[in-house]
């Protein structure tokens, strides 16, 4: 990436990045919109956010819309890409051309690193869905498509279900939604698989052996004596997708009178639930802030060898704000990464938690005294 332009975009009215090195670091105050730059180049190369995504949350007040725009320079290629948020919609060019937002992922992948990721070890379920499915979607273009297809659905079921719809409109739509969420399933495990294979290895070498890591992958459609098994110790089931398909189909068709009573959907990869384990105990319940905290880094470098084993590409790293959260031994397995020729941007109040080295080599912006704010 050697070109970056943010306009109307949170807090920036106009900010311009040219130049761009393997490693740049802003700091300055909170508030100052670090966090917004890292957000606006996480969204052109995933095309995801680590934070709220909404339209209207990332267009500046009284802008009518927010325009980012890239340059990609490599030995082969020079692209630029360009995305436009408005409060309903999004669109996408590449070299002045429209394409769809699949056209557009993998072309440089990113991987970001928030201190909220640090709870993806005892935090609510949400974020580590999320986080697998925008993983996936970078690697592969059938993720995006098939989550997109399952939420519409989702999104369809739910609004029967809260308008108290016959059974017929219920039946019709989960036709549609059980072959869709199955493939979703298989997509996402054997992603998760993937990823705490890599986890599990890393999390060996950051605790210098002392500690082994573990998973379960707890689908919503698993009956509950085994759920609970599940999230007491580790659980990885080998399933086909016709013996998915048929879980999935039983388990809506036994729980309807459950999900009319809530009026949603209980039953889904919406619904899934991922759990690690530290020697075999849970780590959202047992697991010290640091093993916590091992995890989540784990996760985040599992993430960085995954892309570039898929795709044949090094991501883009954005670490906004988290090397003041880990302590030396932690932020040294992150720095690691820095000296692996990996374009990074990082931001930080100050650069008290940075060793000599990396400021020495890294392009510094003070964002508090860029004048690039409105």
């Amino acid at each position: 990436m050697q070109e970056v332009r943010l306009a109307g975009f949170r807090n920036y009215r106009s900010l311009a990045l040219g130049n761009i090195g393997g490693l740049t670091i802003f700091v300055g105050p909170n508030a100052t919109g670090k966090s917004n730059v890292v957000e606006g180049i996480q969204l052109l190369c995933a095309h995801g956010s680590f934070r709220s995504a909404r339209g209207r949350d990332l267009i500046m007040w009284g802008a009518p819309f927010a325009r980012l725009e890239a340059r990609f320079v490599s030995d082969s290629r020079d692209l630029s890409v360009a995305t436009v948020i408005e409060p309903a919609s999004r669109s996408y060019t590449l070299n002045g051309k429209r394409r769809a937002a699949q056209d557009l992922q993998g072309i440089l992948p990113a991987v970001a690193f928030s201190p909220d990721d640090l709870e993806l070890a005892k935090g609510s379920q949400t974020p580590k869905r999320s986080a697998i499915d925008l993983l996936g979607s970078q690697l592969s273009k059938n993720h995006r498509v098939i989550r997109r297809d399952y939420e519409k659905l989702l999104r369809n079921k739910n609004a029967l279900l809260k308008d108290e719809a016959s059974d017929v409109l219920i039946d019709s739509v989960n036709d549609a939604l059980i072959p869709v969420a199955a493939r979703l399933h298989m997509y996402r495990v054997a992603l998760f698989r993937n990823l705490c294979g890599r986890m599990a290895r890393i999390y060996g070498d950051i605790t210098d052996g002392a500690e082994e890591l573990s998973y379960s992958y707890i689908p919503s459609w698993l009956p509950e004596d085994l759920a609970e098994l599940a999230e007491s110790r580790p659980y990885d089931a080998e399933m086909s997708k016709d013996e998915v398909l048929d879980a999935t189909a039983n388990a809506m068709f036994s729980r309807r009178l459950e999900e009319r009573a809530r009026h949603r959907a209980v039953v889904g990869p919406h619904a899934d639930r991922m759990e690690f384990f530290i020697d075999g105990r849970n780590a959202r319940t047992f697991a010290s802030q640091g093993q916590q905290r091992s995890i989540a880094l784990a996760w985040k470098i599992a993430e960085v060898e995954l892309v570039k084993k898929m795709l044949g590409v090094k991501p883009v790293l954005l670490l906004d704000d988290v090397m003041s959260e880990l302590d030396a031994r932690r932020r040294s397995a992150l720095v690691d990464l820095l000296h692996e020729d990996i374009q990074t941007f990082v931001t930080a109040t100050d650069l008290t938690c940075f060793e000599d080295d990396i400021v020495d080599r890294a392009s510094v912006l003070d964002l508090s005294k860029a004048g690039v704010r409105a």
